[in-house]
């Protein structure tokens, strides 16, 4: 109603400027020593609908950008909650962040006209929900910093280069690296990690070589992705907390170590990452390269668990936990998201028989849920030994994590001789494993 409220004032104003400048047009051609008055009231009526044109078209465009944003804040209140007492100090500290987010999501939304291709229209026959314009080395740069994406590189993101289609994909909001990811980590010890990381509480336990690392999910529900290096390997650890994926990758690729940041994109909800070698779309919850240089490279998974901060502390006496940059223990902003109906920002197909946001153990094509390994306890299938114990909160729950329900502990692994070693597999929402594996099972 804005939109057309505002068009119409415009319009109307054209009427008049036109119907005043077209009198004095009539009035000029009724003798002819005054037809170059006319010829001159012509060349302004002419001036002035080209400005009210585009006075139009600006305001449209602004206007859009308005109810885009007033859309997604709407949409986004049926599942953040507001902030409790404990939070107002913290969020009040991020707030100077957040309106500098906004005005950078504002220049993306400016800036959203599609730039010259070296194919064919890449888009041609799609109806685009994201901003293409934004990704090139100069526009990044300003964005992330000279010192991840170089200005006067050239790169761009060649979107002629894909393997899903583009409508497939739309914005979450934010622009690239408006969640911001964690460059250069910092960790604490177990003690220190003790005074503020509830035993219940959730982490991504990694272990290469000697090392051992926890990166707790009430940080990386802000962050998403956390570029670190363990044991001389580079990896992203990642979480996408509209799937409830967790997800670590060795970040080098044909001889280069790339750095990760979120695209502000979102495929089935799950978060699209970009490098900044190559400004490719890598897709989370597998790992693919999906547009530009990149598409179809695969990127290593590396076997974790998502278990207890009491059951890495167990394993782990000497492991480190992730600090959080933002101060403070972290929280899930999304909270009572995995009790909704149905999934934020998702327009596929459900999965029968089970709820669209009940936890899943995935390993492959394949899946079980957390209500039957509940029950079961233990699973042996094609050389898998499936375990679920007590002890873990879900991270979709509580704001507070530690006052979450108990989705408990899952370990999957494969005999390799005399001993069992870790298997890759992910515990997520019903719904994100079908929407990536369509013809996969789902075990209820």
């Amino acid at each position: 109603m804005k939109r057309f409220g505002w068009v119409g004032l415009f319009i109307l104003v054209l009427a008049l400027v036109a119907a005043q400048c077209g009198t004095t047009l009539q009035s000029a051609t009724n003798t002819e020593s005054n037809q170059a008055a006319a010829q001159a009231a012509e060349a302004e009526l002419e001036t002035v609908e080209e400005e009210v044109a585009a006075e139009i078209e600006a305001l449209e465009k602004d206007v859009a950008v308005v109810e885009t944003e007033d859309s997604v804040a709407e949409t986004g209140q049926e599942v953040v909650t507001q902030a409790d007492d404990e939070a107002v100090e913290q969020e009040a500290a991020e707030s100077e962040a957040s309106t500098e987010t906004e005005t950078k999501a504002e220049a993306v939304a400016e800036a959203d006209t599609h730039s010259a291709a070296s194919c064919d229209d890449p888009f041609a026959g799609t109806s685009v929900s994201f901003s293409d314009a934004i990704w090139t080395s100069e526009r990044l740069g300003r964005f992330v910093g000279e010192d991840i994406v170089d200005p006067d590189s050239g790169l761009e993101t060649d979107f002629c280069q894909h393997s899903v289609n583009y409508d497939e994909i739309i914005s979450g909001g934010p622009p690239p690296d408006g969640i911001p990811p964690i460059d250069n980590p910092s960790f604490s010890t177990i003690a220190e990690g003790d005074a503020w990381l509830a035993d219940v509480q959730p982490v991504i336990a990694l272990a290469v070589g000697d090392e051992a690392k926890a990166y707790p999910l009430a940080i990386l529900t802000r962050h998403e992705i956390a570029n670190d290096e363990i044991a001389g390997v580079p990896v992203a650890v990642t979480f996408c907390p509209l799937c409830n994926a967790g997800v670590v990758f060795n970040r080098e690729v044909d001889g280069q170590v790339l750095r990760f940041g979120v695209s502000g994109n979102l495929r089935n909800s799950d978060l699209i990452m970009w490098d900044n070698k190559t400004l490719s779309w890598w897709q989370q919850f597998t790992g693919e390269g999906i547009v530009g240089e990149m598409t179809g490279t695969q990127l290593t998974m590396l076997p974790v668990r998502v278990e207890s901060f009491a059951r890495f502390k167990a394993r782990f006496p000497d492991g480190q936990v992730l600090l959080n940059p933002r101060g403070g223990p972290g929280f899930n902003p999304y909270a009572g998201y995995d009790s909704a109906p149905q999934p934020f920002l998702y327009n596929g197909s459900f999965p029968d028989g089970i709820r669209p946001l009940e936890y899943v153990l995935a390993v492959g094509g394949e899946a079980w849920s957390i209500d039957l390994l509940r029950r079961e306890k233990r699973i042996e299938k094609d050389g898998l030994i499936i375990t679920w114990e007590p002890g873990q909160n879900a991270a979709m729950d509580e704001r507070n994590i530690a006052d979450g329900h108990d989705i408990g502990n899952v370990t999957v692994q494969r005999r390799d001789g005399d001993k069992l070693v870790d298997v890759v597999h992910d515990v997520t929402f019903a719904f994100a494993f079908h929407a990536f594996n369509k013809t996969g099972t789902i075990h209820k």
